[in-house]
This record gives structure tokens, sequence and C-alpha cells, in this order.
């Protein structure tokens, strides 16, 4: 019989049963094709009931998932089972909130579009310092906390994008019960995720794991990373040493992971249904793969894709991609293809700087200097070829 995910016996002060420690992102879900926005309901719907069938019951999804369809699925999917079989969270996307109005407007949009009455966990999403101001507006908390007084947030919390000192001042502005952190053994140190989890673990309240994978990243690194690993525990997946990285902090009650195939579904679930926590031995060769892999100097692109849309209609996930793939192969050939492959508008030498972009990266990317960058490996790369 196939073990299940477990449960982590771990106590967090407000939540009465916890939720499956490995936790469904919705956000990357597979597609019928690369240049249609419909989700493939069939493959996805059997991820989700592969998921749900091995223990797997706490489910995350947002406002502008999948162009607006993740809710809507999502719901569909989960219609089948009793409520009280899976958690639901789902996200206030204040960026198109002005009012109270807009906020009340949008919930109750939410709640029918997913075909429940509640929301287990309720997130008001991504915040930082100047995004955060949104939820200062006369009201709209106060909505929030009515929903969550009235059943229909269960559990109130917050992702977040910003630096630790941000971090502080939103986590003591209003009462909380979960906050959801961008973790992963990259940004433990690259983006002060370490401060950032002490903060929310001090505080008294649980921690969601967004990004164990970093969008991907972890999952291929560069070959001289992959084989640290590989050589080290030839029975487990690159991916699966970042998913047990982030399972093994004490104060983090569900690992999120955006699957995108069947693939990942299994493995996901296989690696944190025999959970074996990483100890010394282990951290001391994710150490190794790391500091070989940051040899590299990628950019640090999750693929989330809120720097879209691009007004002048670049990919710009796509293009780092592209580019990252090079830094780590060193295959020049192979960037000047897929370079060349795109639309000659669609290249980096049309990004305009106007900075729509890295106003919503939550890497805080300088994507307009990496636009030039990518130009400008690919006209040396391209003159050296021609010689």
């Amino acid at each position: 019989m196939d073990k299940k995910v477990i449960v982590k016996d771990r106590t967090f002060t407000g939540i009465a049963k916890n939720p499956s420690l490995l936790g469904f992102g919705c956000m990357r879900f597979p597609k019928l094709s690369e240049t249609e926005l419909a989700i493939d309901e069939t493959v996805s719907e059997q991820m989700i009931d592969e998921s749900i069938k091995r223990g797997v019951n706490y489910f995350d999804t947002a406002y502008p998932y999948h162009h607006g369809l993740s809710e809507t699925f999502i719901g569909k999917v989960l219609q089948k089972y009793p409520r009280d079989r899976f958690y639901l969270a789902n996200k206030m996307p204040g960026w198109k909130v002005k009012t109270v109005e807009d906020a009340k407007e949008i919930f109750f949009e939410q709640l029918k579009k997913c075909q429940v009455e509640y929301f287990d966990y309720y997130l008001c999403h991504a915040l930082s310092k100047d995004n955060f101001e949104v939820y200062k507006q006369p009201g709209i908390m106060d909505f929030l906390y009515k929903m969550k007084h009235e059943g229909k947030i269960r559990h109130l919390g917050f992702s977040f994008h910003d630096t630790p000192a941000v971090l502080k001042d939103i986590i003591q502005a209003y009462d909380w019960d979960f906050v959801q952190l961008q973790i992963n053994y990259l940004d433990w140190d690259y983006q002060d995720a370490q401060q950032q989890y002490e903060i929310v673990k001090n505080h008294g309240i649980p921690c969601i794991v967004m990004e164990p994978v970093r969008g991907g990243t972890l999952a291929t690194l560069c070959e001289a990373s992959r084989k640290v690993l590989k050589d080290a525990r030839p029975d487990m997946s690159v991916a699966s040493w970042a998913i047990r990285y982030a399972a093994s902090l004490d104060n983090v009650m569900v690992v999120l992971s955006g699957m995108s195939n069947m693939e990942q579904t299994l493995d996901n679930i296989n690696t944190l249904s025999d959970f074996k926590p990483v100890d010394a031995k282990d951290q001391k060769i994710i150490d190794k793969a790391l500091r070989l892999f940051l040899e590299n100097n990628t950019i640090p692109c999750t693929d989330c894709k809120y720097c879209l849309p691009c007004p002048e209609g670049l990919d710009i996930p796509g293009l780092f991609t592209i580019y990252n793939d090079y830094l780590l192969s060193k295959f020049a050939a192979r960037f000047i293809h897929q370079y060349e492959q795109l639309k000659e508008t669609k290249r980096a030498n049309h990004c305009i700087a106007c900075g729509a972009c890295t106003r919503h990266c939550p890497q805080n990317i300088d994507i307009p200097a990496k636009m030039a960058a990518i130009e400008e490996k690919y006209e040396a790369l391209k003159a050296e070829q021609d010689r």
C-alpha cells in the first residue's frame, strides 16, 4: 500500500488540526498547450485526485493564478469531495482594491468561483511595504476580520515579499494566524529568508512555505550541483532535497509545491510520505551543491509571472529561462538557437525599460538591466559564432 503524506506532529497556536505537510500549489497546473491559457483539466484532476488519495489536503489558489482560471478549476474538482476532507486557501489581490467595496466584491466572487462557503486559510496576497498601504484604507481589514468572525475565513494571514524590517512592521500591525514566506536553501541567505522565518517563529504563529524549489530552479540546478546530490543519494530526486529542507524547519506547517505534472506530484508525495529531516551531513551536501550553483550567477526568477503582461509583449520569464539555461550549461549554440527562434519583436532588445515589470517582481530583479545583459550576451556569442 502506498504511504500517505504525514501530518506533522507540531502544535501551532490557533490551529486546531494541522493540514498535510505537503500543500498543492495551484499556480502551475499543466496547460493544454504553451500557446493557450486553458488548464489541462484531465491531467490536473488526476494529479489532485492522486494527491488526496495519498493524504494531501491543503490546496492553495489565488485570484491571478492561470489568468483567473485556477480558482474556478480547483473549485470544480474539489466539489466531489466532502468539505471537511480538504483545506482551501485563497488570497485577496490588494493591487485591485481601492475601497472596502472592492474587497467585498472580490471576496464573494472568489467564494462563488471556488464553490465554497468559506476559506480555511485566506491571505493578503504578496505584501510588501508599498502594497500593504491598501490594507490601511478604512474598513478593509475590518471587513476581513468580520468574515473571520462569521466563519467565512477560518484563518487569516498574508504572503510576503520584502525585507525583514517590513515583515516586522506588518506582522505587528494586525492579529494574524499565519504567514506565508518564500523559503528554500538558496534564499535562506540570499533573500534573508532565515531572518524572516525567525521573525514569524518568534511571533508565535506558523509558517507556510512557498517556492521551496524556487520555481523549479532547485530541481535543475547545474550539472556539478546535481552530481553532488545524486552521488550522495542516488535514490532521491534533486528537487526532493529542497522539499525536505523546507519541511525540516520546526515552525513550518505546510510546504507548498506548484506541481506541473504527475511525476512531480508523486515525487513530492513520496518525499514527504517517508519524510527524513535534513541532518548535519545532508546540510553539508546541500551547501556544497549550492556553492557550485552560485558560481554560475543565474537570474533568480521563480517564473511567478507577476511581471506580466509586458507593455511590449515580451515573455520575461521565458527570456530568463533561456539565459539561465546558457549560464548553467555554457552551451552557446543552444542559447543562440533558442533566442533566434523568438520573433524579432519578442527579443530582449525590445525592452523599453519602462519599469512596469520591476515594480511587481517579488524577487526585486532589475529586469531592464537583465534584458540588456541578455541581448549583450547574444550579440557577443553570435559575433563569436560567425567568426
